[in-house]
């Protein structure tokens, strides 16, 4: 699979340690940065091009990282066709990915140990999306929820 990765300081070293497991296990990994340990760098720098990337279609998911792995998640969001989730758990990110066709995981690389996330990032990207009916006409109405908010001039950002 070819994914992308991005994150700032805060997430840096799982960054890093997540990005050599993904290519050992035979993935493509896109990496968005840091590339370096820079405690002034700022998250969004990092996970805007990764989120368009995976809007676009130029990797087929994402991995974003900062300190809490909520910044991430909100910038990530504010891409149109981007889903992503702040994932905490084994369950949620196979789970995200098949019922809310999930494309960004995001960790805290703060609060989240390696061999955790490499259980939830395992688990990210060995799931399909189910393309059962009550899960495609909830993606449905969200696209629509995006396409009304971007017509509105609002908060969404086309990719």
């Amino acid at each position: 699979m070819r994914i992308g990765i991005a994150a700032d300081h805060g997430g840096f070293e799982l960054k890093e340690e997540l990005r050599e497991r993904l290519t050992a296990a035979g993935h493509e990994v896109v990496d968005f940065g840091a590339t370096a340990m820079n405690p002034g760098d700022d998250y969004p720098d990092y996970v805007t091009p990764l989120a368009r990337a995976v809007a676009a279609g130029k990797v087929e998911r994402g991995i974003a990282v900062c300190g809490s792995g909520v910044g991430a998640s909100v910038v990530a969001n504010k891409i149109r066709g981007v889903r992503a989730c702040l994932i905490n758990d084994h369950y949620s990110a196979g789970q995200g990915v098949e019922h809310d066709h999930m494309n960004i995981i995001c960790l805290g690389g703060r609060v989240t140990g390696t061999y955790a996330a490499w259980d939830y990032i395992q688990a990210f990207v060995a799931a399909g999306f189910s393309q059962e009916e009550r899960h495609l006409r909830r993606l449905s109405k969200l696209a629509a929820l995006e396409k009304n908010i971007s017509e509105r001039g609002g908060e969404a950002i086309s990719a």
